[in-house]
């Protein structure tokens, strides 16, 4: 029994008839990069942190020293040098000898470890301690966040502010990321008019345009409102067809059947493959899909809270796909 809803069956389709990815990449800097979706994938070429460094204030001692203590049989050492944040090396010590070290100091290989500050028994320059400390005790070893070679951003990921923080810690200040997709955005009808203008009996402003734009933007796309195209059938598919020459997805609102003719249908029939023609769902018919070559063509509703519905239903993952960005579909609570 296939448990599958009609909308997405229909979100399916449409989505996997689309190409993966196509935008190209443009490099930006580190300060545009936020929101911006990652073209390839990012290999470390350091590693992360680039040296072994304490993660306590403390005394660094070879761990073996540390082997019997207890309060019946505390160990001593000598404290015989320092080691700072910033200095390239620590100092070498030998058994029954300690370095003191601060948080993020550099610390050497082999079996040393950390005694924690409040751990040690200090008087002068020495400190006795009573109980035993493992090898690598409070150290961050070389490489244990990220690993030369290793992945750390796949392709497709949108930046967020931990991703800016964690190309800073590799020493980036660009970033290779998915052109924009470039979405002409179409009102249709007669009866339409520009927001801006003075309402007169039987026209309509266009909201549509001005919303849809801003939901592009939302989606990492870079919006281009064409205008009102009247119900003028070979005027508009000339105008689509121009459109296409310059633009990587088409949206259309409204315009769904005029005068007895499937008017949005016929248009991307004209102009490339339709796709899905209505959605056997409430509020479905004038949700129509298609593609022109690579582009996508998303037709909603010219009713504005059922064209941004309609938009964040198929827009939104059509524009995912163009990006690279691997997300689920977007479900609908009014489907039915």
């Amino acid at each position: 029994m296939n448990d599958v809803s009609p909308l997405i069956s229909a979100q399916q389709l449409f989505v996997d008839a689309l190409p993966t990815q196509i935008m190209p990449a443009k490099e930006i800097s580190l300060d545009n990069a936020l929101g911006r979706t990652l073209h390839s994938d990012l290999v470390a070429t350091e590693d992360s942190p680039p040296y072994h460094r304490a993660i306590v204030e403390g005394f660094v001692v070879h761990a073996a020293d540390t082997r019997g203590a207890s309060e019946e049989t505390p160990v001593s050492f000598q404290i015989v040098d320092a080691v700072a944040p910033g200095d390239a090396k620590c100092p070498a010590f030998s058994n029954g000898q300690a370095v003191e070290t601060q948080t993020g100091s550099i610390i050497p290989d082999g079996d040393v470890a950390i005694v924690r500050m409040w751990e040690a028994k200090r008087d002068g320059d020495r400190f006795t301690i009573s109980r035993p400390f493992p090898p690598r005790f409070f150290i961050e070893d070389r490489g244990c966040d990220i690993q030369q070679g290793s992945t750390i951003i796949s392709a497709g990921t949108v930046l967020d502010a931990s991703h800016i923080g964690t190309l800073a810690s590799l020493g980036l200040d660009s970033v290779s990321v998915c052109r924009k997709p470039r979405v002409t955005i179409f009102a249709s009808g007669d009866e339409v008019i520009p927001h801006t203008a003075t309402l007169t009996p039987g026209k309509i402003r266009d909201c549509n345009s001005p919303m849809l734009a801003a939901a592009v933007r939302a989606c990492g796309g870079k919006p281009i409102e064409a205008g009102i195209m009247g119900d003028d059938f070979d005027a508009f598919v000339t105008e689509v067809k121009q459109a296409l020459r310059d633009s990587d997805m088409i949206v259309i609102s409204g315009g769904t059947a005029v005068g007895g003719r499937d008017f949005i249908s016929d248009l991307i029939s004209e102009v490339g493959e339709l796709l899905v023609d209505g959605v056997p769902m409430k509020s479905g018919r004038p949700l129509i899909m298609g593609k022109a070559g690579k582009a996508p063509i998303v037709a909603v509703a010219g009713h504005p809270p059922e064209a941004l519905r309609g938009f964040r239903l198929f827009g939104l993952p059509a524009l995912q796909k163009l990006q690279g960005i691997a997300a689920a579909l977007p479900g609908d609570g009014n489907s039915n």
